[in-house]
């Protein structure tokens, strides 16, 4: 929440009102009396209608008032000041700052007494890290509420800090205790095991903990979440090289919960990690692991046995898999509605009619890369599949414009179309795609870079997608700038991404530069 809206909200459940109160967060946040004594002379920006109600508040306080100043006057004299620097004008706007220093910044405040403390702990709930920290160094008593271990169950530090020291997790792990429900450490790269078995230890309710970039994270940090958070729901392991199978053995043993898990770009997993992950991990619902090249077709056939619930599936650069792996994903998963296949360049058509056949509500395809798809197997996944929205057919190098036919007939919901490196796609299969449904209704994304089949008549025929955000034309030698621009004026919204090369210099007239240079003639 912004401090816009939580001021708002405090001025909402707040029976009183001083004439101040548009500034009363800023003040809550910015004035201390450390600050007041470095303002000698300057003018309070506050209006007279703000002084009144600032001096209203403090009626009967003379004592304090000449007490305040006794002591301000007798610091100054023991600074050997001149005593004219402490005259009554001056005085007289300095007290007016200390004063309301003093409704803002005392335990006693009324804020505090006018609101119960369940009402303020609500409200500090709504507050990110960075407006917690400062809160806490307004008063004792905003220090005590913002610090609850109820304000902390949400925390993300990659937006904060990513540079944190082990310390500070640990720190954070005592304050929030059984609170904290979802951490993320994104980035922060100094944390290691040590730090994860307190937070282990302390935050056992902890549902969704992302490790990803952790650097330091071995085997021990999975073991201890193990052994203390059996409600762990979702686990992020990307870029964690030195985790291996016996992480994800400890995670099946202890964490039967975990219905999300990614594991990419960890090279040291293998089959026997995934075979005992999807035995003890029967919710599993999403399972990510791009860059896992040593995954076989027996792990993903021991996750689709296993995990039938599972609707998200990321196999990215998984280069050994073959079709025998996506049919039994297929057979088991019904409800999968997100595959990744790219770089898996093993698969065939088989892959495709299977999944056309058994995973009807699938809405996301992605298969870059994957050389031996053809139209075939693009046809039946058209017909059965009308619900798919994105597609990612880079360098299916063996697609032609049958292929753009059968998707403009059957798949009307298509948003994100990506042919690059599509080198058979010519002007009629855009001609066909344009003429579909789902053209000027929901494409809003295409990408024909290095398309070299593809020229202005295309461009053309794009001017129907109405909705068409983005276009890719990298390396589309057929292309030209005016057509790009005529383009752009029937689409003023849309983003061309394009490139020309410089044009070649003409060959120079007169006389000839010499061919060789001289070590070459001599030689």
């Amino acid at each position: 929440m912004s401090v816009c809206n939580l001021r708002s909200e405090i001025a909402h459940l707040v029976n009183f009102q001083l004439q101040s109160s548009v500034s009363t967060y800023s003040l809550l946040c910015s004035v201390n009396v450390k600050t007041l004594d470095n303002t000698h002379g300057s003018k309070s920006p506050r209006s007279n209608d703000s002084d009144k109600a600032s001096d209203k508040a403090f009626e009967g306080n003379d004592s304090f008032e000449a007490t305040m100043k006794h002591n301000y006057i007798q610091n100054y004299q023991q600074q050997g000041k001149p005593e004219k620097t402490v005259g009554n004008d001056f005085w007289s706007g300095k007290v007016r700052k200390m004063k309301l220093a003093r409704v803002f910044l005392e335990d006693d405040a009324q804020i505090n007494k006018k609101l119960p403390r369940e009402l303020l702990l609500r409200i500090f709930s709504y507050l990110d890290v960075v407006s917690l920290c400062r809160c806490a160094q307004v008063s004792k008593a905003w220090n005590i509420l913002a610090l609850d271990g109820s304000n902390w169950q949400r925390i993300d530090l990659f937006d904060f800090q990513t540079d944190v020291e082990g310390p500070v997790i640990e720190n954070i792990s005592r304050r929030c205790g059984g609170f904290l429900r979802r951490l993320s450490l994104h980035g922060c790269q100094s944390i290691g095991d040590g730090s994860m078995r307190t937070l282990a230890h302390m935050c056992v309710n902890i549902e969704d903990l992302n490790l990803n970039g952790c650097k330091r994270i071995t085997d021990s940090t999975c073991q201890s979440l193990s052994q203390n958070c059996n409600k762990l729901q979702k686990l992020d392991l990307t870029s964690c090289p030195a985790v291996t199978d016996l992480s994800l053995k400890a995670i099946s043993d202890g964490c039967p919960c975990l219905t999300h898990i990614n594991i990419s770009w960890c090279e040291n997993i293998t089959e026997n990690g995934v075979e005992a992950l999807s035995r003890g991990c029967s919710k599993l619902k999403s399972f990510i692991s791009k860059g896992c090249a040593q995954l076989t077709n027996k792990a993903v056939s021991c996750l689709a046995q296993f995990c039938p619930n599972l609707e998200v599936i990321n196999l990215h650069g998984c280069s050994n898999l073959e079709d025998e792996a996506v049919v039994n994903l297929a057979v088991h998963c019904a409800n999968l509605h997100y595959l990744c296949l790219s770089g898996c360049q093993k698969l065939t058509d088989n892959s495709l009619i299977i999944l056309a056949h058994q995973c009807p509500q699938i809405n996301t395809l992605e298969v870059a890369r994957c050389s031996q798809f053809t139209d075939a197997g693009f046809q039946e996944l058209a017909r059965h599949c009308r619900l798919l929205e994105k597609m990612d057919l880079e360098e299916c190098v063996l697609i032609t414009d049958a292929t753009l036919i059968h998707l403009a007939m059957g798949c009307p919901r298509l948003e994100k179309l990506s042919l690059s490196h599509c080198e058979l796609i010519t002007d009629d299969g855009i001609r066909h795609l344009t003429v579909s449904p789902c053209a000027a209704e929901h494409l809003t994304v295409l990408e024909l870079d290095n398309c070299p089949l593809i020229s202005d008549l295309s461009l053309q025929h794009l001017y129907v997608c109405h909705n068409l955000q983005r276009i890719e034309l990298y390396d589309c030698q057929l292309i030209t700038r005016h057509a790009i621009r005529r383009l752009r004026m029937h689409l003023p919204n849309i983003k061309v991404h394009a490139y020309f090369a410089p044009l070649t210099p003409p060959p120079s007239s007169g006389n000839s530069r010499q061919r060789y240079c001289r070590c070459c003639v001599i030689l």
